[in-house]
């Protein structure tokens, strides 16, 4: 079992983005002495939900500071960015780390980002396979081109080549993951049998049905049965440890709701389309009822369940729902203290 952090750089009420931050900085950090796996970075813009505009840069921060832990994106908006820009940023942190660097992309949604970054509603909508096709032959070939309807160019060198094998034997070129909220980009992650990364708001039974997916598609594009089976795929989830039965949902319930009403009522469509709000304390209570929130009994059975009936073993667990830094730090050194050693 992979146990990482799931990083918003949340902006809870009453908190300036400075705070965020540093909370999310320190959080990575306590990560790494509490033994978790790995830091998982997500990318937003213009709103309060989560205030890191960059993954890859704040991921450079990370890896600097740490030694040991995996650092990734969580994501990193395809449709926001050049795949070739990305691909070198990725080359970089990856051969500079000694790989300790995984590149999770995905399409986010139909946000204001697009009419600013000029990718437009296509790049969302459509965009999204040519994208990805560009970024995997930018870390895996020497020369690239582009050839496609939205990326055009001559034939250049790839510098620095991320598929250049490390001093240390490790494997070519970072791990590239794939946010998969449709069948639709379940098969095509599974055609370049790239792992998924699947959603917080999940359960079980729909991450599992998507990884049973991702298997059939993965064997009808020839993938190899050890390739099809060892795909190391990610559940994303929340996770707050305290002694009492109901001590951790009821931080929760508390903090997450403002949270998640500021930050989503923040967003903004690109085409003004009509949006559906969840309510904010339903949807904290569904997602302290899905994942490792409670006594760290509960929190590794919850765990162990989720890993028994999809087959995933590597977790991105949110732990900033509390918006403390005190007790944010608390919670990742609870998680690697008293859940970590249950799961082993």
């Amino acid at each position: 079992m992979r146990i990482g952090t799931f990083v918003l750089a949340a902006q809870f009420p009453g908190q300036g983005p400075g705070e965020a931050l540093h909370r999310a900085v320190r959080s990575a950090e306590a990560a790494e002495e509490s033994g978790l796996d790995s830091v998982w970075l997500a990318e937003h813009h213009f709103v309060p939900y989560g205030v890191c505009p960059s993954a890859t840069t704040l991921a450079a921060l990370l890896l600097g500071r740490t030694r040991r832990i995996r650092v990734g994106t969580a994501v990193s908006v395809l449709p926001n960015h050049h795949p070739v820009a990305l691909g070198e940023q990725a080359a970089l942190l990856h051969l500079t780390s000694g790989g300790r660097f995984s590149l999770g992309v995905g399409r986010g949604g139909p946000w204001v980002d697009l009419e600013v970054f000029g990718g437009g509603l296509d790049a969302y909508e459509n965009g999204f396979p040519e994208a990805l096709e560009l970024l995997l032959d930018w870390l895996r070939e020497p020369r690239v081109a582009g050839r496609g309807e939205r990326f055009g160019f001559r034939e250049v060198a790839v510098v620095p080549r991320a598929d250049e094998l490390l001093d240390d034997g490790s494997a070519p070129g970072p791990e590239v993951i794939v946010a998969c909220t449709s069948p639709k980009t379940v098969r095509l992650a599974a055609s370049r049998a790239l792992p998924m990364l699947l959603g917080m708001h999940c359960g079980d039974e729909e991450k599992a049905e998507m990884v049973a997916l991702w298997r059939t598609a993965a064997r009808e594009a020839g993938h190899p049965p050890e390739v099809v089976e060892g795909a190391a795929h990610v559940s994303a989830g929340v996770a707050q440890i305290a002694d009492g039965p109901g001590d951790a949902m009821e931080t929760l319930v508390k903090t997450m709701p403002g949270w998640l009403r500021q930050g989503l009522d923040a967003h903004v469509t690109v085409d003004d389309r009509h949006r559906v709000m969840r309510d904010p304390v339903a949807y904290t209570e569904l997602l302290c009822g899905l994942h490792p929130v409670g006594p760290p009994r509960l929190a590794a059975d919850r765990l162990a369940a989720t890993a028994e009936r999809t087959g995933i073993t590597r977790f991105a667990l949110l732990v900033e729902g509390s918006g403390d830094l005190a007790a944010t730090e608390e919670n990742v050194r609870r998680l690697g203290a008293d859940v970590l050693p249950l799961l082993t």
